[in-house]
């Protein structure tokens, strides 16, 4: 053992996957993606009432075939299909009668099914929509429709984000896609096969994954409770509802009753760029998967603003969130917005929502709770704990919780922790975020975990797998206002991939402010323990510029492209690391690499 890290030839290969609980909608009985380990990896992700089954484990009919790329393999400098699938594989289908088949392994029926895959865009961009052919147990059973009007952006391109003939980098490719399963529900044990059919005009489909759930039925409206229904909401989308909501919200407020808002799909913001203020009521839908309120943004949009306000004193639970947005830009041209935006010093909760195509789920103010949620095909971060980039008590970013959590193709960091200092330096540190029991899955940008500074922040028992650009996890600073990051602790994770297209990456990275920023001096200290770091496709573990402090004990790194720990050139700090274990090393890495030996100082 050389600076407390042990380095093993051979070595168990798991994987740690979600299982059931939860959420509301879900019954009793729901299982886990996959077999879980024994110890300290058992409890890694978040618990949903949703199965996973991905489609390259599935069985391949007609010339169907596997696309996937594997650590060791040349690491790509641009996105594609294979690096921002689960689990970096996918199955094709190109010919008519190619088919991919999967069980319905999740031990209960299902009547839903979130089908991830992707289709090619138009030829002058803004997408295509197409049909694909879905049998149970070789029985034709419906066909899905599918639409790339919300994939295929183009990075740095000259004209728009939508635009595939301006010089742009295509990325952000899939989509999740909702059915709910015509007739019977789907038995447990059978099998559902996707078969491109004679009907299913896309030149090709690329499947990566299918979800499979049996959602319990609408919940009722709640005693003393106001349905936006009777104040002139629209369940039908036949006109716009913010309006309606919004009075709904306002009386409920005044009376001290709870909004409902029923089974439906409500019309908002097609009419008036105005958040929806939920502040200080209780807000309860029918379900995320009954109740949704619906952004139809007229695009290209101008200052249109669309986010839900969540402020002290809000409970809201059981609904979903979805727009029409295109592209990236909060309240800009493509029409994305946050998908919730919390604030308030007097605390707020969230449970069992379910955000789609939005920016990210904007979480400030003190001892706010957001649980049990999912967000998906975001353009932004997932779940995002900050001060609010400003000093407003009702802004601090003390004490916010993000528990249990399913975040999916996110267009920024699945799950983040923000501490911003303002150009003056005089904003509060973020203090007692706590991310614990999530999982992260296929991030299109950036990372699956991002720690930015704060102090005394948690980080634990969360399930990393599959990042297309960055880092399954990055420790540090954000930009050159960023608070130092004082105290973390990182434990129980389990983290799979990282290393990605975006320049030089590695699984997981840790640095500190450089010479730019408002603390040019600041180290970052943090301890990891009892972590996974798995299949990354550089180095498991770097440590970067420039100034660190990092406690490293009992965590494990398995099947690094590279080394398994690399410390950079020019870094000073200590490494006291203890119990740690690198196996599974490819021929000629090393365990440990340290490029700053005079400087930066490893105990054992």
């Amino acid at each position: 053992m050389a600076g407390g890290v042990a380095a093993v030839v051979a070595g168990t290969l798991f994987g740690v996957f979600p299982g059931a609980g939860g959420y509301a909608e879900a019954a009793a009985g729901a299982g886990a993606f996959g077999g879980a380990p024994a110890g300290m990896a058992e409890t890694a992700g978040a618990t949903t009432p949703f199965v996973t089954v991905e489609a390259e484990s599935g069985t391949l009919g007609g010339a169907a075939r596997v696309r996937s790329i594997r650590p060791g393999a040349t690491v790509p400098t641009a996105a594609s299909l294979e690096t921002e699938a689960s689990g970096n594989a996918l199955v094709e289908l190109e010919n008519t009668g190619d088919e991919v088949s999967v069980p319905n392994s999740s031990g209960r029926s299902a009547n839903t099914l979130v089908v991830r895959a992707s289709i090619p865009d138009a030829p002058e961009g803004g997408g295509i929509s197409a049909s694909l052919d879905l049998y149970v147990n070789g029985t034709f059973r419906q066909a899905i429709t599918l639409s790339s009007a919300q994939a295929w952006n183009y990075r740095e391109a000259t004209t728009n984000p939508d635009d595939p003939k301006a010089g742009g980098m295509p990325y952000r490719f899939y989509n999740d896609f909702p059915v709910w399963v015509t007739g019977a529900p789907i038995p447990a044990g059978s099998t559902v096969t996707f078969r491109k059919g004679s009907g299913n005009k896309a030149v090709v489909y690329d499947i990566d994954s299918v979800d499979l759930e049996n959602v319990g039925p609408a919940r009722s409206q709640p005693a003393n409770s106001l349905s936006v229904v009777s104040y002139g909401a629209d369940p039908r989308s036949g006109k716009d509802s913010t309006a309606a909501i919004q009075n709904t919200v306002n009386a409920a407020r005044l009376q001290g009753k709870t909004v409902w808002i029923p089974r439906g799909r409500y019309l908002t913001n097609s009419l008036q760029p105005t958040p929806l203020d939920f502040t200080g009521v209780t807000v309860e839908g029918a379900g995320m998967w009954y109740s949704t309120l619906y952004r139809k943004t007229p695009l290209p949009a101008t200052s249109w603003r669309s986010k839900t306000l969540v402020g002290s004193g809000t409970t809201l639970r059981d609904i979903q969130i979805d727009s029409n947005a295109v592209w990236r830009g909060v309240g800009g041209t493509g029409g994305a917005d946050y998908g919730i935006n919390a604030s308030g010093a007097g605390g707020w909760l969230v449970q069992r929502i379910w955000t789609r195509h939005t920016d990210a789920n904007w979480l400030s103010g003190s001892n706010g709770l957001i649980e049990n949620s999912r967000t998906s095909d975001g353009y932004g971060d997932g779940f995002n704990i900050n001060n609010g980039n400003t000093r407003d008590p009702d802004k601090q970013g003390d004490n916010i919780t993000v528990r249990n959590n399913f975040a999916r193709n996110t267009g920024d960091d699945s799950f983040a922790t923000y501490s911003d200092a303002g150009v003056s330096g005089t904003n509060g540190q973020v203090r007692g975020a706590k991310i614990l029991n999530n999982t992260a899955i296929a991030p299109w940008w950036a990372n699956g975990l991002r720690v930015a500074g704060g102090e005394n922040v948690e980080v634990r028992g969360n399930l990393v797998n599959s990042v297309s650009s960055n880092s399954a996890l990055d420790i540090g600073v954000f930009g050159d206002t960023g608070h130092p990051l004082e105290s973390a602790t990182i434990s129980g994770n389990v983290l799979i991939g990282g290393g990605g297209w975006n320049g030089v990456r590695h699984g997981v990275r840790i640095g500190s402010p450089n010479s730019a920023s408002l603390f040019p001096d600041a180290y970052t200290h943090v301890t990891l323990s009892d972590n996974v770091m798995r299949g990354a496709f550089r180095a498991g573990l770097f440590i970067d510029l420039t100034r660190v402090d990092v406690t490293l004990r009992n965590n494990t790194i398995d099947s690094p492209a590279t080394q398994g720990i690399l410390v950079g050139a020019g870094v000073t700090g200590t490494g006291a690391f203890t119990g740690n274990t690198v196996e599974n090393l490819r021929p000629g890495q090393l365990a440990l690499r340290n490029d700053s030996p005079t400087t930066f100082h490893i105990t054992d």
